[in-house]
């Protein structure tokens, strides 16, 4: 039967050929509302959008044959990524097609906040000559601050280098060593806000980085600053932002990216300043890009709905592994994560995944690409199969993979060591009856199911220290689900899970009680 793609946003001729030529049946219906589209999607294999269409729970479900959901650029916000994987559909994106376009576009806001140039393109379209009003400032010079130094803040450096501005970055995953080579030096987020004349903003739209920069930064910044972003909207408040400008906290801002797109009725009291550049999100709207990500997206969609190649993918495939590795792909993952949440803010150097017993000699690749995933997840926020290799060797972190036909009290064990802030540690995990277990961390052994939340406590062994943990945490009416212990020497390790969030400063306390700094609460969903 042949395969039914369903384009919902416009795409570039060029992809709309690759399905074709592939022999999908493929439909443009640009514009549709929800309604609309659920009434039309059951019949298709695929939907492929832009950032027009939102691909919800109820458009979903109405996808009674959907296979995969291709989203021809970047973010995925439009998207309900978790409730299509729960339907089993695989979710891609292209992570790099517009990387150039989206740099370009930043240095252009800049100059163009700079200069003052769509305030005098307009005065002068009103037939006025004010050059005097429309005085700009030279970036030569200028203390240019990057938040986020990642793909598209370094390639903003390379351009901006040519200026002659001095360069400060934060991005507390990024190795000195690279950013020492774009020119860039690391410092806090801190420093970049109230020592940058100009700031731009490369981050995910993350839990943390939502309202990143309120009110609160813009009276740390210099009354001359200006910032862009042409990231993601949500990094920065916009009613603070408006305040910022309304008030000359700082002298000016150029936007890309909003809350809401189109703007809503309350977002377009930002478009009456004379001080805030603005663009209706045309980051990645370049000829150039707009023919990669079609380009891409088509390329990858084909290879899944013909040959069930899985690439591009937003949500971590199933189906395709060996019967033996299969089961292992949700460990990996949350192996990866606890290895970014052990590591916190530090740089990881290197990461050394070793596949022991039954996995030894098995197709290991997609588990260790799975692992950098959960490793990355919280820090890029949209890792996937094909970017997340090249987004951690842009990062300075070595990946070794190594297997070994030992696996000591299990038939199956995955290993991953890693190096950060010169020291080594080692964590251990094994799947038993479907479920992922950890089974070790550094010295210490134990056996507890990786799963949601949990919290771990490394301590002087010595008695009571349970009790007072459990106390703690019981006064706090977090309910402990399972507990289990490692020894080694003088020293223990503490491993819980638990039903619910423990917070910060209850944390604090255990490890004011305890007497150790080894202490920290854990997220492990998927």
């Amino acid at each position: 039967m042949v395969a039914k793609v369903l384009i919902s946003d416009p795409l570039s001729e060029d992809g709309v050929r690759i399905l074709k030529d592939a022999g999908f049946q493929v439909d443009e219906r640009p514009g549709l509302s929800e309604d609309e589209l659920c009434g039309i999607i059951g019949d298709y294999d695929c939907l492929i959008i832009r950032s027009g269409t939102k691909a919800t729970k109820k458009v979903i479900d109405a996808g009674k044959n959907l296979r995969v959901i291709g989203r021809a650029g970047v973010g995925v916000d439009n998207i309900d990524v978790p409730y299509a994987t729960d339907k089993g559909i695989l979710v891609m994106n292209t992570p790099s097609a517009n990387i150039l376009s989206a740099a370009e576009h930043s240095c252009a806001m800049l100059l163009a906040l700079a200069r003052n140039i769509p305030f005098a393109h307009e005065s002068m379209h009103r037939g006025e000559w004010k050059r005097s009003k429309y005085t700009g400032v030279e970036l030569n010079g200028k203390v240019l601050g990057i938040i986020g130094v990642g793909r598209v803040g370094g390639e903003v450096a390379k351009r901006m280098k040519a200026f002659n501005m001095t360069m400060i970055g934060y991005d507390p995953f990024l190795p000195k060593d690279v950013a020492d080579s774009l020119g860039v030096r690391l410092t806090t987020l801190e420093e970049v806000i109230s020592k940058s004349d100009f700031m731009t903003i490369h981050t995910p739209l993350l839990p943390e980085t939502r309202n990143m920069i309120s009110l609160p930064q813009f009276k740390m910044m210099r009354p001359n600053a200006r910032i862009a972003n042409v990231a993601r909207g949500g990094i920065v408040n916009e009613d603070d932002l408006y305040t910022a400008l309304k008030e000359k906290i700082i002298a000016g801002a150029a936007f890309d990216v909003w809350c809401d797109e189109p703007l809503n009725d309350d977002e377009k009291k930002l478009l009456e300043l004379e001080n805030l550049v603005t663009t209706p999100h045309l980051g990645a709207s370049t000829v150039e890009a707009q023919e990669r990500v079609a380009i891409e997206i088509a390329e990858h969609v084909a290879m899944y709905l013909k040959d069930d190649v899985v690439s591009n993918a937003i949500n971590a495939p199933r189906g395709k592994l060996d019967a033996q590795t299969e089961p292992f792909m949700p460990l990996a993952e949350r192996m990866g994560s606890l290895v970014q949440q052990m590591v916190g803010n530090n740089p990881l150097d290197k990461i050394e995944i070793a596949y022991c017993g039954g996995l030894a000699g098995k197709q290991t690749k997609l588990l260790t690409v799975t692992t950098i995933i959960g490793y990355l997840r919280n820090i890029i926020g949209s890792a996937n199969i094909i970017n997340a290799l090249p987004v951690a060797k842009q990062k300075g972190i070595e990946i070794a993979e190594t297997s070994n036909d030992t696996a000591k009290d299990y038939s199956s064990i995955i290993e991953v060591k890693f190096t950060y802030a010169g020291k080594t540690r080692a964590i251990r995990g094994t799947v038993i009856g479907g479920i992922p277990r950890l089974v070790g961390v550094d010295a210490f052994s134990f056996d507890i199911p990786m799963s949601g939340d949990m919290m771990y406590v490394r301590y002087k062994d010595e008695p009571g220290v349970i009790g007072i943990v459990g106390n703690i945490i019981g006064d706090a009416g977090v309910n402990i689900a399972q507990m289990t212990v490692g020894r080694s020497g003088k020293c223990a390790m503490m491993f819980l899970t638990v039903d619910s969030n423990i917070p910060e400063d209850v944390v604090a306390k255990v490890a004011e009680a305890v007497g150790t700094e080894d202490v920290k609460f854990l997220d492990l969903a998927e």
